[in-house]
């Protein structure tokens, strides 16, 4: 099955191979030199010129996203969080679970974000010491100006964090020149692994203040795995044989080169835009804003998701759809993982092949609900009507009920007059 949705990803078979290799204790040094491998081609990968310690936890993006908020924060301040997004929405929310006091900038989820904003927040509110932003929103294919928001942050004295959960190995990103002070990934996306893998990128300066910071969670302290990290080992049982295949897709990612998969990226997704844009399929951004790994395409007129999903899986390929207020208006197709141009030609072509029977299926299903949406408007009247007889019946019951108990209380009434007028009659004597 070739999925074109944003991770999981189809991987190689040289990275699929590694969940193979032998069973290890994560207690033993053997796992230990796999933790310090990973660690040093993140670093290699994304930090080459150092300052940054990646912090390695099993789970997904989610869960890596959720130790770094809950981490980052010392009492009695705040994070902002740059909101135009499922995922940044879900920043908030973590940040709110966790009782962590939290402001929010919203942004339209498909203009770029005014950066403006910011520092009119920060200015305006003291108590904020981080800035949270998504780097790569896959609810719509935007990318966030993270330079630009950087820079306000590092002018303002605040710490920099980026859920980079879609756009690492994705979208370019300088650590340095952009201000990052904590960054988010996962396995599965760019870098082309199996899900399950979440890691911190941590500016060393900031876990040394993060040490001293109240811990709000158990298993996503930050702090608590770097202490362990430090001792040679981790605080919690990790999916060792995620991590093996997590280690040979950074191994992969460094043999082709961060920037030729960047580039490899873009021109997939340049593939598959030329082909939407020549069938007339109208995309739900501008092109500026537009990721290099995802594109959102706006449902053609007459056709529902479900129909187009399922005639494309048919025929081996997977497209996701919208989120949240976007449900019944977008599909997307992201172009990330072990993905040739044959197999994107292929979806292609799948794609417009299926399309005109998703159009039969869409009048199908329309005509049906006018069907149903007919049925309901006659069984609405009829069932007004039959309230509205049941009604008036009622209420020519109650009137005859009133006329019978006036008639009754006249009756009555000329009775008593009658027998009051006998009782006033004087009594006549008959004679001798």
């Amino acid at each position: 099955m070739i999925l074109l949705n944003p991770g999981p990803v189809n991987v190689s078979e040289r990275v699929r191979q590694a969940l193979l290799k032998p069973d290890i204790c994560h207690r033993e040094s053997e796992f230990n030199d796999l933790v310090e491998g990973i660690q040093d081609k993140l670093v290699r990968a994304f930090a080459p010129a150092g300052g940054y310690l990646p912090i390695l936890l099993t789970g997904s993006g989610t869960a890596a996203v959720e130790a770094a908020v809950t981490s980052c924060l010392p009492p009695g301040r705040r994070i902002l969080v740059i909101k135009n997004g499922v995922y940044s929405q879900r920043i908030a929310t973590i940040a709110a679970a966790h009782k962590m006091q939290n402001m929010d900038i919203a942004g339209e989820w498909d203009q770029r974000f005014d950066t403006e904003t910011v520092p009119v927040a920060l200015r305006q509110n003291k108590a904020i010491e981080v800035v949270a932003v998504v780097h790569h929103e896959t609810a719509t294919g935007l990318v966030n100006p993270v330079k630009e928001i950087g820079a306000i942050a590092k002018k303002a004295g605040r710490v920099l964090l980026v859920d980079g959960v879609s756009s690492l190995a994705g979208e370019e990103l300088d650590f340095v020149s952009s201000n990052v002070g904590l960054i988010v990934g996962s396995s599965g996306k760019c870098i082309q692994g199996f899900p399950g893998v979440g890691f911190v990128m941590v500016r060393r300066d900031i876990m040394e203040q993060m040490v001293t910071y109240e811990q709000r969670s158990v298993y996503f302290h930050l702090p608590t795995y770097y202490k362990h990290l430090e001792e040679g080992s981790v605080p919690f049982t990790p999916a060792v044989q995620l991590y093996y295949a997590f280690n040979e897709a950074l191994s992969e990612l460094l043999e082709e080169g961060v920037p030729n998969r960047i580039a490899r990226y873009r021109k997939a997704a340049r593939l598959i835009r030329n082909r939407m844009r020549a069938i007339r399929v109208k995309f739900f951004l501008r092109e500026p804003l537009w990721s290099n790994t995802l594109t959102a395409l706006n449902l053609p007129d007459g056709v529902h998701y479900d129909h187009l999903h399922g005639l494309l899986k048919e025929r081996g390929y997977i497209i996701y759809a919208g989120q949240a207020q976007l449900a019944e208006k977008l599909f997307r197709v992201a172009n990330m993982g072990a993905l040739t141009e044959a197999n994107l030609t292929g979806f292609l072509d799948a794609f417009e092949e299926a399309l005109p029977e998703a159009r039969k299926l869409g009048e199908a299903r329309s005509g049906e609900m006018g069907r149903l949406a007919d049925e309901r408007i006659e069984k609405a009247e009829r069932e007004a009507a039959e309230a509205k007889a049941a009604e008036e019946a009622a209420k020519a019951e109650e009137e005859a009920r009133k006329a019978e108990e006036a008639a009754r209380k006249a009756e009555a009434e000329v009775r008593k007059g009658d027998a009051e007028g006998s009782e006033d009659k004087p009594e006549v004597k008959s004679g001798a």
